[in-house]
């Protein structure tokens, strides 16, 4: 679905250009709107925003972001289209609390620290929500709000579509009359409830938005979310593991940006590890496939094996050595095939589906982290051991 964001994005460009060619923007935000009409409900659904990290997605020319700024919020607003970022910057050049960029929302997620709070006037249903809503939720710090509006029914009065496909719309060139066709994801609220909940996340409300008009069918529903103070790790499957993986390394980088996670291809988020190599001491195991899957170097004095898990899977005896490294060097880089995107991750804001062996090993090193996984018996080594 890349090829089909990437024509929406010319569009909204083509969109953008036209604004800045005609000198014309919209009045300052004087009323919160959730859609052009400005009905439906207003900023109280957003909650008390002062002092809150907030991203604004697909900001447009930014003015529901500067009003939330003035109020106090810390927001980052993010918009794709290099001209409608153009319009933004010369609307608000030096607002303080906003931070105008010119991202694809996607990237932007996985490279930024966690949200407290993440809404979208209308900009949601133009991104494939297969590749936006994991994003999204790991965007958000746990207990951290998701909030946008979406089209429900569209001006002909076509009603939304019962699978998650996108279809062509039209977006009209204001002062023109002209059309352009584009497409959107325009689903079902069950649709959208299934997504979002199968990304971890939380229902809350579902608000229709329609038209003031009685004649007008077009109407939107506000979709609210939150992501659950608790880290779930992913459904482990009962088939039994490889011999040679019933014993490994579970290797936990801890600095001051946090702890390394890399995401395996099947979407789990992972520490390195691995398997025990004959004749490998732990210490030599957690070295060997730190730098193999990381390319990050570390010796082993700045090892320190925290004990062993013990856990039953499909009949066979697991058992995991969680270690952790506090000094190492190097940058972390993809180096195999089946996991990648390593990133340091805030202890009070880690993503979403952990591995369960990952969940087990952290939680071995920190109790009091709020992972949910299965049990398994931990045995603490009281001296470090290599």
């Amino acid at each position: 679905m890349l090829d089909v964001e990437k024509e929406i994005g010319k569009i909204w460009s083509l969109y953008g250009r036209h604004q800045l060619d005609r000198s014309f923007d919209l009045p300052e935000l004087g009323e919160w709107a959730w859609d052009m009409s400005q009905a439906g409900p207003g900023i109280s659904v957003l909650g008390e925003v002062a002092g809150l990290r907030v991203l604004d997605l697909g900001s447009g020319v930014g003015r529901h972001a500067a009003h939330l700024a003035a109020l106090g919020a810390d927001v980052t607003a993010v918009d794709a289209s290099p001209t409608q970022h153009q319009r933004a910057l010369a609307r608000y050049p030096d607002v303080p609390g906003l931070r105008l960029v010119c991202a694809d929302a996607v990237d932007h997620l996985r490279k930024t620290d966690p949200y407290d709070l993440i809404y979208s006037v209308s900009g949601v249903p133009f991104l494939d929500p297969h590749r936006l809503l994991p994003a999204l939720a790991n965007g958000l710090k746990p207990g951290g709000r998701l909030l946008f509006t979406a089209l429900h029914t569209n001006s002909h009065g076509d009603s939304p579509s019962g699978s998650v496909t996108a279809r062509p719309e039209i977006l009209r060139l204001p002062g023109t009359g002209t059309e352009h066709p584009l497409l959107m994801w325009v689903l079902e609220p069950q649709l959208w409830e299934d997504l979002l909940v199968d990304n971890g996340l939380v229902m809350e409300t579902v608000t229709p938005i329609d038209s003031p008009q009685a004649d007008q069918p077009l109407s939107y529903r506000l979709y609210a979310a939150r992501r659950p103070g608790r880290i779930p790790s992913r459904t482990r499957t009962s088939a039994s593991p490889a011999p040679q993986a019933a014993l490994g390394v579970g290797i936990i980088v801890h600095g001051p940006d946090g702890v390394l996670l890399g995401r395996h291809r099947l979407g789990m988020w992972e520490v390195p590890g691995g398997a025990l190599e004959p004749g490998e001491t732990f210490a030599e195991a957690v070295i060997r496939e730190l730098a193999e899957e990381t390319g990050l170097i570390a010796n082993p004095a700045d090892v320190q094996v925290l004990g062993m898990l013990l856990d039953h899977v499909g009949g066979v005896l697991r058992l995991t050595v969680p270690a952790l490294v506090t000094r190492w060097s190097g940058t972390p880089r993809e180096l195999e095939r089946t996991i990648g995107s390593w990133r340091f991750w805030s202890l009070d804001a880690l993503p979403q589906p952990l591995s369960v062996p990952s969940s087990q090993c952290l939680t071995a090193w920190k109790q009091e982290l709020p992972l949910d996984h299965p049990p398994a018996d931990f045995q603490p080594y009281s001296t470090h051991l290599a």
